[in-house]
């Protein structure tokens, strides 16, 4: 007989079965109680901190890092348990706990956010980024690029501020993420701005600026841009790309609303000072503008490569169009002014004209932006003479072409100008002497600077032998009425008294000859020593063959000058100093003295 046991009422309330759970709420409810775990240390941490006054510790400091991340690992697991039990039953109960747990463990975590964003202001400093990125950066690659960060405590920082945003954007609290990024990174580029000094002056108030004031900005701006676009625009794009690695379209909104407006303001300046009253010594300053926007263009347009900063694109665009234009106006301007120049004032003993100074410095400084200007000067058919530059133009380089023409225009200008004022001398000799000087010295600024390069060889010997050419003709005509004195024909011998009339003559026109030249100068010691050698050269030469022919030494109340010694009087002579000739006592009819005499003379 079977005996039937009916269990007691209590041992069935506790053997009660548990509610059939799916896998997928089992899941969800372990998820929750390891958020709920977290969540209550780390609140009531931050509520002890913030009644107690004392410094706040983040969950991702460094020596709570594995827990912060350990955190946001808990949090990505109730975010897909609450998705998977979404799909198989949406009217789970569980679900309103979950979706108000995973709200508070999103405030704490945004908080954090903030935490790790303001902390780690100078280790997020855009330019250290910059500078610790890899050098090959390429925007267009967003995410490959940074599996290679160096390891650091900046690398695991970025590192972080990844980790929270995927799981805040994830778990659809991207306004929060943003918003946050946001307002901390755009402050730091408006602080970093200011503490380079850059200051953004409206087009009004920088043409009431002194050039002093306005060369003091310009130089402000140059300094700033490079720093601005290599390391502080650079460093943001990197660290925007970086924290928001798997979402390019939140990456793009956060560098275009943290930069933007920053940019445009640094590429307006410069359009600014394109617009201001256009003066010749302004060029430089407006050529360095110019080769720093141009210099960095490549970069400019990496890092706002993204369409919503396509305007920062086109505004340094616009300010290298406006600068080119500028630059343009002011070559045209410069050359006019040496056309105009029209002073009549004659440079004692014909020296190098101030013109001739100032162009040739002007020009000299300008051939140091030849890269730049063959951007930038337009191409113009001047009518440059067929031998200019002494052959063919190919040597220079087909790039510098339009350089080579205008900066050799430029300077033919300034040529015809020395050859119109040479012509106010009285003097012809003199006149020869003054286009020489500056035409050497035109040629010696050539030779030492960048303008050997832009005008090449063939011009600097084209020119040299134009000098060697007005020399002569100097010679000619200031020494010719002492050469030819004494100069007569071989086959012929004169009478005494005749012979000694020519000495006379050349001893009285050798003086006027040095009275007229004692304040005359040659100011380049090289040519100056050359031309005082060539002249002594020929008088010698001219004077030993007359005094041996004649036997002049036994003329002692007619001789003043030994032909071995015109050398020496000449050696006061292309110094401007005005001294008269100083005569030398004749030479004793001896023997000794006699081959003395001649020995220089042939």
């Amino acid at each position: 007989m079977m005996l039937l046991f009916k269990p007691s009422t209590a041992h069935a309330k506790r053997s009660k079965p548990r509610p059939y759970q799916s896998f997928s709420e089992s899941l969800l409810l372990d998820s929750i109680e390891a958020t709920e775990s977290f969540t209550k240390k780390w609140i009531s941490q931050d509520h002890l901190s913030a009644c107690s006054s004392c410094t706040l510790s983040s969950i991702f400091s460094t020596e709570n890092r594995a827990e912060g991340r350990k955190f946001v690992d808990v949090i990505n697991s109730l975010q897909y348990a609450i998705q998977g039990v979404t799909l198989v039953n949406p009217e789970s109960h569980k679900l309103t706990r979950a979706h108000n747990l995973l709200s508070t463990a999103m405030k704490h975590l945004e908080k954090e956010f903030y935490r790790v964003l303001k902390s780690n202001r100078r280790n997020l400093d855009p330019e250290s980024v910059s500078i610790r990125s890899i050098p090959s950066f390429n925007p267009r690659k967003k995410v490959s690029i940074y599996s290679n960060v160096p390891k650091s405590e900046e690398a695991d920082i970025m590192t972080d501020l990844q980790m929270i945003a995927d799981c805040m954007i994830s778990s659809g609290f991207e306004n929060e993420c943003v918003r946050t990024y946001k307002k901390i990174r755009r402050s730091i580029i408006v602080d970093s701005l200011s503490k380079l000094g850059f200051e953004n002056l409206s087009f009004g108030k920088i043409q009431k600026l002194d050039w002093e004031s306005m060369e003091k900005n310009i130089k402000k701006w140059l300094e700033a841009t490079k720093i601005v676009i290599n390391n502080l625009f650079d460093g943001e794009r990197i660290l925007c790309d970086h924290v928001f690695s798997t979402s390019p379209s939140v990456a793009e909104s956060c560098f275009s609303e943290i930069t933007l407006d920053s940019a445009l303001t640094l590429f307006i300046f410069p359009v600014s000072v394109a617009r201001c009253r256009k003066t010749a010594e302004k060029i430089f300053l407006t050529l360095d503008v110019y080769q720093t926007i141009s210099n960095l263009l490549p970069r400019i347009e990496e890092i706002f490569s993204y369409d919503s900063t396509s305007a920062v694109r086109f505004q340094a665009a616009d300010s290298l169009r406006s600068l080119g234009e500028t630059i343009n106006y002011m070559v045209a301007e410069f050359e006019a002014s040496i056309a105009k120049e029209a002073s009549k004032s004659v440079i004692p003993g014909g020296g190098v004209h101030p013109l001739t100074r100032y162009v040739m410095n002007f020009v000299v400084f300008l051939a140091d932006y030849n890269e730049s200007l063959a951007g930038v000067l337009t191409e113009s058919d001047l009518p440059l003479p067929e031998d200019y530059f002494g052959g063919d133009k190919s040597d220079v380089g087909e790039t510098a072409s339009t350089v080579t023409t205008r900066l050799g225009w430029l300077i033919l200008v300034l040529l015809c100008k020395i050859d119109t004022k040479s012509r106010i001398y009285e003097n012809v000799a003199l006149s020869y002497l003054f286009l020489a000087n500056n035409l050497h010295y035109v040629i010696s600024k050539v030779r030492k600077s960048n303008l050997r390069v832009v005008l090449g060889d063939e011009w600097v010997a084209n020119h040299q032998a134009k000098v060697c050419q007005y020399l002569e003709k100097y010679e000619k005509v200031a020494w010719g009425e002492v050469l030819t004195s004494l100069s007569d024909d071989e086959t012929v011998v004169l009478e005494d008294n005749v012979a000694k009339e020519r000495l006379k003559r050349f001893n009285e026109a050798f003086e006027e000859a040095f009275r007229k030249q004692s304040g005359w100068v040659v100011p380049d010691s090289k040519m100056r020593e050359g031309l005082k050698d060539s002249v002594a050269k020929k008088l010698t030469y001219v004077a030993s063959l007359f005094y041996e022919k004649y036997n002049v030494e036994t003329w002692e109340d007619i001789v003043r000058y030994v032909p071995k010694d015109l050398g020496n009087y000449l050696s006061d002579l292309y110094l401007g100093t005005g001294k008269t000739c100083t005569n030398v006592p004749s030479f004793k009819p001896t023997e000794s003295g006699r081959s003395q005499l001649f020995e220089s003379g042939h």
